[in-house]
């Protein structure tokens, strides 16, 4: 039985000791072990704005959990209180209007199944427990970017709780510098309750997946670099040197080796095109395996589930890439053979639509990038911490001198606060001068800060 009293709140109050508190408490990553003083496992906006009053007025640190999938476990707190949105997982479509209302605490995959029902979609991420919020705050990248955009620009509105408990509506009429903010800021002008998204229709889409001996990797990378920068916006890839963060259906048979994957993605009427599109890859070398499957999009969403690890440990370093350059590659494939099997580096694709929104649209930035590259390791024992992190520090050491700056800020792990100014460069001052009249004593302040004057 919980011992603190909510006024106004109707949702569950756990606390330490109470049955269901420690499985509450459990991150994505289980590296990160905090217990917070309460988790408010909120059912409305007013549950919200209910605990928001009482961390003010007990002084507690607030953390808010959507999906659960900061990596550094920055949407938990140790003595805080939790702000936990998971209970608040509807979502809401208009086929008519190819409008999606999506409650803060859902999830991709919750999303994806409404839409999907009636042949629609919006970008989303490639791992389909991740949270739809901190993922669409971030900016939100998928396999639906490069053709209609990330998360954060199909977005129409969005319900806020502020620092000061008012509830507000954000959009292109309504409070519009936080609408700009909340596109790419992160969370830290508020808790968003509520998001509407632009829909687009989305057909069965062709998925592609290879995998090749190490000796082969760098030849067909170069081809893949090639591909996707006069591809159309249609086709979407990933190249994986065995990450921690692989999938696919021919991930499993990699495990322990170092191989090169890809997987290629086209979301187009025309799956003969995708068919076409994909075909230099494995002209450039003989595969190891290969897989051409036609799939829902929600199926290509949950292929990588399993091995995004719920409940796993897990450690990363990313930096953006503005030039696929020959020295990358080859430095990519040789840090890729370095280690064990948990180990790894992967490249995603980015452009097309992404760059196509003006910078000073909103806050994400580095629209300009064409692929984010991340150093990944995902394991199971605890034994293992040092060399895992180790290997992958080094790694994107080895891959950082080939790129010119930037990073996309869902990316930072433990080096969050480190790397702030560098996600937002010429942005930066403008988002403080927001935090400043949305949140200027920064009760949200679990995230990448940005602190107010």
């Amino acid at each position: 039985m919980s011992h603190i009293a909510l006024k106004g709140f109707d949702g569950d109050l756990l606390e330490p000791g109470v049955p269901g508190y420690d499985d509450a408490r459990q991150l994505w990553n289980v590296m990160i072990d905090k217990r917070p003083a309460a988790i408010a496992r909120c059912r409305s906006t007013e549950d919200v704005v209910a605990t928001l009053a009482h961390a003010r007025t007990e002084g507690l640190e607030v953390a808010v959990r959507g999906g659960g999938h900061s990596i550094s476990g920055l949407s938990s707190t140790d003595g805080g209180i939790m702000i936990d949105l998971q209970p608040m997982n509807g979502v809401e479509v208009d086929p008519e209007r190819r409008r999606a209302r999506v409650d803060g605490g859902a999830l991709l995959r919750d999303l994806d199944r409404a839409t999907h029902a009636h042949g629609l979609a919006t970008t989303g991420g490639m791992v389909n427990h991740t949270g739809v919020g901190g993922l669409t705050l971030g900016g939100g990248y998928g396999w639906l970017a490069r053709l209609h955009g990330l998360a954060c620009d199909n977005l129409v509105s969005a319900q806020v709780v502020t620092a000061s408990g008012d509830v507000v509506r954000a959009s292109d009429d309504e409070n519009t510098d936080l609408f700009w903010g909340i596109r790419g800021g992160g969370g830290n002008f508020g808790v968003v309750t509520e998001f509407e998204f632009r829909l687009h229709q989305i057909g069965p889409v062709l998925s592609v997946e290879r995998r090749y001996e190490p000796q082969d990797a760098v030849a067909v990378l170069r081809v893949f670099r090639d591909l996707l920068a006069v591809a159309p916006r249609e086709l979407c890839g990933l190249a994986d040197m065995a990450a921690g963060r692989d999938g696919g259906e021919l991930a499993s048979g990699s495990a322990g080796t170092r191989e090169l994957i890809t997987w290629l993605v086209y979301v187009g009427a025309d799956l003969e095109e995708g068919e076409r599109l994909a075909a230099p890859l494995a002209r450039v070398a003989r595969p190891i395996a290969e897989s051409a499957r036609v799939m829902t999009y929600p199926d290509v969403q949950s292929v990588t589930s399993d091995a995004a690890g719920v409940r796993r440990r897990h450690y990363w370093k990313g930096s953006l890439v503005w030039d696929l350059s020959d020295a990358f590659l080859d430095t990519f494939v040789e840090r890729g053979l370095v280690g064990d099997g948990a180990c790894g580096l992967e490249i995603f694709s980015l452009g097309g639509a992404i760059s196509d929104v003006g910078d000073d649209d909103t806050a994400y930035p580095s629209r300009g990038a064409v692929f984010d590259s991340l150093s990944a390791a995902t394991w199971e024992n605890p034994h293992d911490d040092d060399s895992n992190i180790s290997t992958t520090r080094a790694n994107w050491e080895a891959l950082r001198e080939f790129v010119r700056g930037g990073v996309y800020v869902n990316d930072l792990g433990a080096d969050a606060q480190d790397r702030v100014r560098e996600v937002y460069g010429s942005k930066f001052e403008r988002l403080v001068a927001l935090k400043q009249r949305w949140d200027p004593d920064n009760t949200f302040h679990l995230n990448a800060n940005i602190p107010p004057t």
